[in-house]
């Protein structure tokens, strides 16, 4: 009698199931799914926006750097107390962005009826505090103008010199060589006294008990001036 245990077919066995079994990765090849990238186009947007306005500022910045506006340049001394003449007033340029409290170049002309609160050497920038409205060394004292000639007074007279005058003829009542004030403050000079016979003019401050005969004698051009050593 044959069994039924040899009934069963040989391809169920376990040798031939283990040999379509599919094998397994290892670990470290497998990958845990990643979420997706989230994009953020504001965030972009605005880095960009800010790059721009920071390249936007620096170039401000160079631009302001770069620009000039006209102030005043004292190029000659201007003594303490003597009005700043036109002569002494150069144009410069200087930043925009200067924290210098100048004088602006279009301030010029008004700057010449002002007077030098200090003494001002040359190469300095004119600045408000430099100037004054009075001179506390005219105050009190008259204004008298003087037109002069080559050989009656230096060459070198400037706003601010002290210098005494003298009488070149007998005239007014003072005899030639006297003086007929001393000690006086030039407040002005303008124009050049040279060999083609023109004149300077000159304006001096005096006492005045002394102003009359100065505009006696200086009416006919009898008048010299005479600098003071002590300007040195």
């Amino acid at each position: 009698m044959a069994s039924d245990r040899g009934t069963l077919p040989r391809s169920a066995g376990l040798g031939d199931q283990q040999g379509s079994w599919v094998e397994p990765t290892a670990a470290h090849s497998r990958r845990l799914p990643s979420a997706p990238r989230e994009r953020k186009p504001a965030l972009f947007a605005l880095a960009i926006l800010l790059v721009a306005l920071g390249a936007g500022a620096a170039g401000l910045l160079v631009i302001r750097a770069s620009a000039h506006v006209e102030a005043i340049e004292i190029v000659q001394q201007v003594n303490a107390g003597a009005q700043i003449p036109g002569s002494a007033m150069e144009e410069v340029g200087v930043s925009a962005g200067s924290a210098v409290l100048y004088v602006p170049w279009s301030d010029a002309a008004q700057v010449e009826q002002y007077f030098a609160a200090n003494t001002i050497p040359p190469g300095t920038l004119l600045t408000q505090k430099m100037v004054a409205q009075h001179s506390d060394l005219t105050s009190g004292q008259d204004i008298v103008g003087l037109s002069l000639k080559a050989g009656q007074l230096p060459g070198t007279l400037q706003p601010g010199d002290k210098v005494d005058a003298f009488a070149v003829t007998t005239i007014c009542g003072i005899n030639a060589g006297d003086p007929v004030a001393s000690d006086l403050q030039v407040t002005g000079v303008s124009g050049s006294a040279g060999s083609t016979g023109n004149d300077e003019l000159v304006t001096v401050a005096v006492k005045p008990s002394d102003a009359g005969s100065l505009a006696c004698v200086s009416s006919s051009g009898d008048v010299a001036l005479a600098l003071l050593p002590s300007n040195g």
